[in-house]
């Protein structure tokens, strides 16, 4: 009963039942192992992608509306007063770093996503006893670090792209381990979450 307790008065951002996450979680890393696994010439694809300038408009623009969303409607305590200034500093911001920040906007954007989509899935984690909610909490921990080095460190994106598609057993495995996690993290989140 505590817990329950705790869990409701603990404000919630996200509504993402630790079943729900697991099912996007374990879709997404099947379909992007499946992909690759099928493909393995999208291995050329990628290694285009760090210096894509759509793709970098379309990633920051996502990453725009999801801040915005967040900034408008989460609890900020005694920080409301920057509630205003900030949700007119993001748009500015936005078109500041459209116009003078080109160099791997793409991989920028796609660090800054990979930041945002952690917190629902470790608030979906959040209280949870089973030990395979772990799956989804290793996965979240892998996307803050990897949007850290990719936001501050553009090119490590680049150099990890070049290096997996370097040979199709390299890009073969790496895409054999995302569709094997995903398919754990899918059977768990149908027979225990």
């Amino acid at each position: 009963m505590g817990i329950r307790r705790a869990e409701l008065a603990r404000p919630v951002i996200y509504h993402f039942s630790l079943h729900t996450a697991g099912i996007i979680v374990g879709a997404f890393l099947i379909l992007i192992g499946l992909l690759g696994l099928i493909r393995p010439e999208l291995a050329s694809v990628m290694q285009r992608f760090p210096r894509s300038k759509i793709a970098g408009i379309g990633l920051l623009s996502i990453c725009l509306i999801w801040t915005v969303w967040l900034l408008a409607t989460i609890q900020m305590g005694e920080f409301s007063a920057f509630r205003r200034p900030l949700l007119i500093a993001l748009p500015i911001g936005y078109l500041l770093v459209l116009r003078f920040v080109d160099e791997f906007l793409a991989v920028r954007a796609l660090g800054i996503l990979c930041l945002l989509a952690a917190e629902p899935l470790l608030d979906a984690a959040f209280l949870r006893y089973e030990s395979s909610r772990l799956l989804i909490t290793v996965f979240a921990y892998l996307l803050i670090v990897a949007g850290l080095f990719w936001v501050s460190i553009p090119y490590v994106l680049r150099d990890q792209i070049n290096w997996t598609a370097r040979s199709v057993f390299r890009w073969r495995c790496l895409n054999a381990v995302a569709f094997i996690y995903g398919g754990v993290i899918l059977a768990f989140a149908f027979t225990q979450y």
